[in-house]
C-alpha cells in the first residue's frame, strides 16, 4: 500500500476513533500483498476484538483476498461478533488504487453489547402489566375532561348541535350528567353555550332526567 495512502487511512482511524469512543474498534488492512495471515497494519481500541498489529484478516477479508475479481461494494452495517461473545456492529470500506484495484480495508466495528442489553432490559420495562394490551391508554388533562365528554355526548345522540331538537338535547345532557360531567368547575356555563340553551334550561333537563331515573326505580 502506498504511503501517502496509509497515512490517510491511520489519521481518518484515529478521527473516527475518537469521535465514537472507546468502544469502536478502526482497523486498516493491507490486502495489496495477499498475506491473510497479517494483514493488519494499524488499528485504534483494538481491546474491542482483541486484536493488534500483524494479525490476520477477518473474515470479511478473506472473503476480499478470494474473490479479487469481483470487485466487491462496502459492506455497510452488518452484525459481528467476536471470539469472546461481543456483538459488533460493523462496516468494512474497500479502498482501491488508480487501476481499481483494493488494495486495502478500512473496518469500524462498534461494540452494540451493552446497547443491545439495554434494549432487551427497556423492553421488559416498557410493556404493561397487562400483556393483551395493545394500545398506551389515553391520558386526559383535567382541563380537557369536558370537552371529551361534550363530544361524546354528541356521537351519542348521532348529529350535530345544530340539528338537535329538545330530545336530542335532553339525551345528551343525560349521558354528560351521568358521566360527571358536572363535577368539573363551571362546566354548566360551558355545557349550556354549546348546547346554545339557557343555564336555567340545561338545569331542568337534568331534573327531568333524575325523574325519569327515579320512576323507574
Amino acid at each position: 500500500m502506498e504511503t501517502k495512502r496509509f497515512e490517510l487511512l491511520k489519521q481518518l482511524a484515529a478521527g473516527i476513533a475518537a469521535q465514537f469512543g472507546d468502544h469502536c474498534e478502526v482497523v486498516v488492512h493491507d490486502v495489496s500483498a495477499g498475506h491473510s495471515d497479517r494483514t493488519i497494519v494499524h488499528i485504534e481500541n483494538g481491546h474491542v476484538s482483541g486484536r493488534k498489529v500483524g494479525d490476520g484478516a477477518s473474515q470479511v477479508v478473506l472473503d476480499q483476498l478470494e474473490h479479487q475479481e469481483r470487485q466487491p461494494q462496502d459492506h455497510l452495517c452488518y452484525l459481528s461478533r467476536t471470539p469472546d461473545g461481543k456483538i459488533l456492529k460493523s462496516s468494512s470500506l474497500y479502498i482501491r488504487n488508480s487501476r481499481g484495484a483494493v488494495t486495502a480495508i478500512l473496518s469500524i466495528n462498534y461494540d452494540i453489547s451493552n446497547f443491545m442489553m439495554m434494549h432487551q432490559e427497556l423492553g421488559e420495562f416498557m410493556l404493561p402489566r397487562d400483556r393483551e394490551q395493545t394500545e398506551p391508554q389515553k391520558i386526559i388533562n383535567v382541563n380537557d375532561v369536558l370537552d371529551e365528554l361534550i363530544e361524546q355526548s354528541v356521537q351519542q345522540v348521532g348529529k350535530p348541535v345544530a340539528l338537535m331538537n329538545k330530545d336530542d338535547k335532553v339525551k345528551a345532557i343525560r349521558f354528560l350528567n351521568e358521566a360527571g360531567a358536572f363535577l368539573v368547575t363551571k362546566s354548566t356555563d360551558k355545557v349550556a353555550k354549546y348546547f346554545g340553551i339557557s343555564k336555567y334550561t340545561l338545569y331542568s333537563y337534568i331534573d327531568a332526567n333524575k325523574q325519569q331515573e327515579e320512576k323507574k326505580k
